[in-house]
């Protein structure tokens, strides 16, 4: 037990631990690949059983070891070559990683993805760890004959197996974890089963490969795929620094068809019966469009505009404030005195009218305080205030307390789904034919996108949110009846004609679908 003394077998017995290690980690990685095929129940068991048995075999191989140098002896000449039991081990070995590797790839690669909803297929337990016993096979044969190389101590060479083995065990199941939780560190892992695959075979023909070329390439490879995870660590840091409703957004948008700023519209055309090809309808896709992108709105795109609000006047008879409720299908006014801009109150119309038949007048006892927000509020803020006004409307002013218009929560509901008209109101887009719609200058520009199935015509730089809006940035000027412009989008051309002028607002417009766009500037 000299030995036992000597500052070099130590050394020896250090330098073998890290051998082994490095010599076993692509057997651990390998064993990651393997077990992840089985139910998460089962992976630590494999695991544990795959990494025993490796133990055993390298335990039971140096036992052997004059047995294994005997099968350096040539046992048999082919074509010029000869092969001892170690070179058909070695080449067995090698045509089996290389099998397994192509395979695997393949799988990783062209294998056929799941249905939604569909069970996962899980191998047997039995043939992962069969498949676990035949690569600790082949990877023990090189880390034996590895510590044979080294020490000249059987007890020492057993000593760093066993160390080295164990070390590995406490190391699989978070290396295991990193593996499978990166499918590009699998594929690289597989590319080395087919190198060391390579270099068996090579060996067992006896053109040795040098272990140094292996290891840079390895080393390289590595190294290359750091910077990679790193890269693409921070770029998910980054993403993650964004609002989650704002990514889901983004990637529901995507989802739908839509195009989002500063991206190229590709044109992908489905299958021709591929029924799963679409998977919203327009109505949804319009409809979960129009949730997403609410937020992004300004409440200048939802709000009844000034010159359309239905007030009540104090200084007006009893007679004809009684008319103008009646006629008009509102259950909440502003009450005013003049102007707008002088708000009173908000008054219900029943009890409004309730007033005028029992005192002659609208008692201010019974009006309600005006909401009042500040034409910069968010859609999500207004929603939120529309929430506790108990279905009373909202009016909007400007840093000036100008009264802009006014909100209620079919205003918001309507920015969602669409126009919902009240019986005094006409539809702002009727269709007058085929890719032909008569369009009221104040619809809103977000619908009309949605109708003419087409992007472009919302610009969030600009202040406009109407069809009128929009024409007057191009035309520079209100136009005159007859006047036309032109958009090209993404699929196709339309044409822009002013039918109607009122005083100085766009009343109507003609919008037409030209023929199919070419390009994607707008003339």
């Amino acid at each position: 037990m000299e030995w036992l003394y000597d500052p070099t077998i130590w050394v020896g017995l250090l330098t073998l631990v890290v051998l082994e290690i490095i010599l076993g980690i692509d057997n651990l990685i390998f064993i990651a690949i393997l077990a992840d095929k089985l139910p998460p129940a089962q992976r630590d068991r494999a695991r544990i059983i795959g990494l025993s048995l490796a133990l055993i075999m390298r335990l039971g191989l140096l036992l052997g070891i004059s047995w294994l140098v005997q099968l350096k002896e040539p046992w048999l000449s082919f074509w010029g070559f000869e092969f001892s039991g170690r070179d058909l081990i070695l080449m067995v070995g090698g045509f089996f990683l290389l099998f397994k590797g192509t395979l695997e790839l393949h799988e990783r690669l062209e294998g056929t993805r799941q249905a939604v909803g569909q069970a996962r297929t899980y191998a047997v337990f039995w043939v992962i760890v069969t498949q676990i016993v035949v690569l600790d096979a082949v990877f023990s044969i090189d880390a034996v004959i590895t510590a044979i190389g080294m020490v000249d101590e059987l007890p020492v060479m057993m000593a760093a197996v066993v160390i080295a083995v164990g070390i590995m065990l406490i190391a699989s199941k978070p290396l295991t974890a990193f593996v499978n939780a990166h499918p590009t560190v699998v594929v690289l892992c597989l590319g080395f089963l087919l190198m060391i695959g390579f270099s068996l075979v090579a060996e067992g023909f006896g053109y040795k490969v040098p272990k140094g070329y292996l290891y840079a390439a390895i080393g390289f490879s590595v190294l290359i795929e750091l910077l990679n995870q790193l890269a693409r660590h921070k770029g998910i840091k980054l993403e993650a620094g964004r609002p989650m409703r704002e990514r889901t957004a983004e990637a529901v948008l995507r989802m739908l068809g839509k195009r989002l700023p500063d991206e190229t519209v590709v044109p992908v055309l489905a299958p021709q019966g591929d029924a799963q090809a679409i998977s919203f309808g327009v109505e949804e896709r319009n409809m979960v469009s129009g949730v997403l992108t609410l937020a992004e709105r300004s409440v200048h795109s939802v709000m009844t505009p000034r010159t359309e609000i239905s007030w009540i006047n104090l200084d007006d008879t009893p007679q004809d404030i009684q008319q103008q409720i009646t006629s008009v299908p509102h259950s909440f006014f502003p009450v005013c005195r003049a102007s707008v801009d002088d708000v009173v109150g908000i008054g219900r119309a029943k009890d409004m009218i309730a007033d005028l038949l029992t005192h002659g007048n609208i008692r201010k006892v019974n009006l309600r305080e005006p909401i009042i927000v500040h034409d910069t509020i968010s859609i999500i803020r207004l929603m939120d205030i529309l929430k506790r006004s108990r279905g009373q409307l909202v009016l909007v002013a400007d840093e000036f307390g100008t009264i802009q218009g006014l909100v209620t929560p079919i205003d918001v509901f309507e920015a969602i789904a669409g126009e919902f008209p009240d019986e005094d109101e006409a539809p702002d887009i009727v269709s007058d034919g085929a890719d032909q719609w008569s369009v009221d200058g104040a619809a809103d520009l977000h619908h009309l996108e949605q109708l003419l199935d087409t992007e472009g015509l919302v610009d969030a730089d600009q202040d406009y949110t109407t069809l009128a809006g929009y024409l007057l940035e191009r035309f520079g000027q209100l136009p005159v009846a007859g006047d036309q412009c032109e958009f090209v989008g993404p699929h196709a051309r339309f044409n822009f004609e002013v039918l109607q002028i009122d005083g100085r607002r766009i009343a109507q417009v003609r919008v037409k679908k030209l023929t199919q766009a070419v390009d994607h500037t707008v003339q």
